[in-house]
């Protein structure tokens, strides 16, 4: 498994509605999150900045970049767009993380 880390922002008034989403993700996401060979997957937030962290194991590095063309993926960034800090095609704004330790 591939071991892949980012940050992401999520508005600080929109904390609320972020977590509502997330914990009404459409099953079509997570089925397609599944299929592109997503495991583990976990975010956490930290309420003085906004900052997400995310965390999550990939099967495949070239079949996890497809999920980012998927026509479910672009519906779940426009939706997620108004909460937080996004690029011009809805994508969240990413910093990705490079791993400087790892204990099994």
């Amino acid at each position: 498994m591939i071991r892949k880390a980012s940050i992401m922002y999520v508005y600080k008034d929109q904390f609320d509605e972020y977590r509502r989403r997330h914990d009404e993700i459409w099953p079509e996401m997570v089925e397609s999150l599944k299929q592109h060979g997503a495991h583990n997957y976990s975010i956490f937030l930290e309420k003085e900045t906004g900052k997400l962290f995310t965390y999550l194991e990939v099967e495949d590095e070239d079949r996890w970049k497809q999920m980012a063309k998927s026509d479910i993926c672009k519906k779940w960034w426009a939706y997620m767009e108004p909460l937080m800090e996004t690029n011009p095609d809805n994508s969240p704004l990413t910093i990705d993380l490079k791993e400087v330790f790892y204990l099994a």
